[in-house]
């Protein structure tokens, strides 16, 4: 899962990417000619409803697991199943007309659309106002409260703007230099950062991967809180008041403190932006109202397509910005997220073009008895470990993936709507903590100008442990 949990790269023009070894391209291109080989084979055996169609997901799953460019490997695995389907070329064309209306695709979009809303927060000053205005209220009077302060400025903009790394650089100029004055160490200012927007990322209304979460679940907003995203939230911050003084009192020893020049530096961006308070009012109440709406009225998946460019609109006004100033904001903001819209075009095509192909069917109608009398805990622990592990990818997509491939004998076992929320939840967020390190850590550690990566990963693993005994109690209790 090298591009999860909300990771920007926005420079980039793919915002997957991955650096692999030339040996290790060799690799992957050669494992793509032979899956597809195959599936020109596999496409006289049998049409649909055939087990083949359980090799475009194989062979997408190995692709990335060996670092293929996700959105390269995903071409490779629509066309895997297109050739076990033998489809004809106009079949194909009308495939991909559908995949745009497909609710897959629009996740992308909505992705999309935030990373426009984010620009404009971040042009007009409101993230900078959200980030100053928690520090005001906690004050500096013990480090305790900084330490929540910074916690909760964190999970705020994250929470607002829907992404990690993108989030807390527009924090990091304004929080360094009180937890410098506060003396508190670059490990233990990473920590808190990085815990924080966690927390933030897990809860945000209109994060990619927690929309997909929702449609795939069936689930509101309300629901998504009560039964995973609140209690993780929650569990971070309380281990937050414990991990960041212990990772404080590791590290005072170790001259890990920030310089004079340093926090100077940094001190530079205190000064609010003018017309930014009004700005930051009027975003808070629309994104308010939107989530309450959204609550009370269940609705689905379509709704940030209109809430996300209403916020943008709204704060831009409010900020002073004209219409055809917002409108290029958004669109800056959201064009460096193309890759991430085609990423989801073609994933829909490629599950659409399995649900013609029918595996599970055919599985359902093989094993459906000794299925239906499978442990619904056991069955959701397993899923939960295998998208924590063995299921690489953006988060968003990676839910889908799950949901795709999994959803279907989950309904038939037994698992029901809170599980299934809990389990992709887990699968789409726990990489985030470890076991491994991954970009959100070394954003958040290259942010607080901390280069310790072993302890990001002990605040990582801290996190990780206990959340997985939490999720394991409730899945207890959510199981029949």
């Amino acid at each position: 899962m090298s591009a999860s949990s909300g990771t920007s790269r926005e420079n980039d023009t793919n915002a997957y990417a991955v650096e692999t070894s030339p040996g290790r391209n060799r690799l992957t291109n050669v494992i793509a000619l032979i899956g597809l080989v195959a599936s020109v084979c596999a496409g006289f055996l049998g049409n649909g409803p055939t087990l083949w169609g359980l090799l475009p997901i194989a062979l997408y799953a190995l692709l990335s697991l060996l670092g293929m460019d996700i959105v390269i490997a995903t071409v490779v695995a629509l066309l895997s199943g297109v050739l076990v389907a033998r489809m004809p070329p106009l079949e194909i064309g009308a495939l991909l007309g559908d995949s745009l209306a497909d609710q897959v695709t629009m996740i992308g979009l909505i992705i999309m659309l935030g990373s426009g809303v984010g620009e404009i927060l971040k042009v007009t000053g409101v993230a900078g106002t959200i980030v100053r205005g928690v520090m005001r209220v906690v004050g500096e009077k013990s480090r305790s409260a900084v330490i929540l302060g910074v916690m909760v400025a964190s999970l705020l903009l994250v929470t607002s703007l829907g992404t990690l790394a993108g989030a807390l650089a527009i924090a990091a100029p304004i929080l360094l230099p009180i937890t410098a004055r506060m003396g508190f160490t670059r490990s233990a200012t990473a920590s808190m950062m990085f815990i924080g927007g966690c927390a933030g990322l897990t809860i945000a209304p209109f994060a990619g991967s927690n929309v997909a979460i929702m449609d795939a679940a069936e689930i509101g907003y309300l629901g998504y809180l009560s039964y995973g995203a609140g209690p993780l939230a929650a569990l971070s911050l309380i281990m937050g008041l414990i991990v960041v003084p212990w990772m404080q009192r590791r590290t005072e020893r170790a001259d890990d403190y920030y310089s004079e020049a340093e926090v100077g530096a940094a001190s530079d961006a205190d000064a609010p932006d003018a017309g930014a308070g009004r700005a930051t009012a009027a975003f808070l109440i629309v994104l308010l109202v939107s989530v309450v709406y959204a609550t009370v009225t269940r609705a689905g998946t379509a709704f940030p397509l209109l809430a996300l460019p209403v916020l943008g609109l709204v704060t831009g006004l409010a900020s002073g910005f004209g219409p055809k100033e917002i409108i290029e904001l958004l669109y800056r903001g959201a064009s460096r997220l193309i890759s991430i819209f085609l990423l989801f075009w073609l994933l829909a095509g490629l599950f659409i073009t399995i649900d013609k192909l029918a595996p599970f069917k055919v599985i359902l109608d093989m094993y459906g008895e000794s299925l239906a009398g499978s442990s619904p805990f056991v069955f959701t622990i397993l899923i939960a470990l295998l998208g924590w592990v063995g299921v690489p990818g953006a988060t968003a997509a990676q839910v889908v993936l799950l949901d795709k491939v999994f959803g279907d004998l989950a309904t038939h076992i037994g698992v029901g709507v809170g599980a299934w929320t809990i389990v992709l939840l887990f699968a789409s967020k726990a990489d985030t903590y470890g076991p491994f390190p991954n970009g959100n850590m070394v954003g958040a550690m290259g942010l607080a100008r901390s280069s310790n990566l072993r302890n990001m990963m002990i605040t990582g693993w801290a996190l990780l442990v206990p959340s997985c005994l939490m999720y394991t109690v409730i899945l207890l209790f959510l199981s029949p």
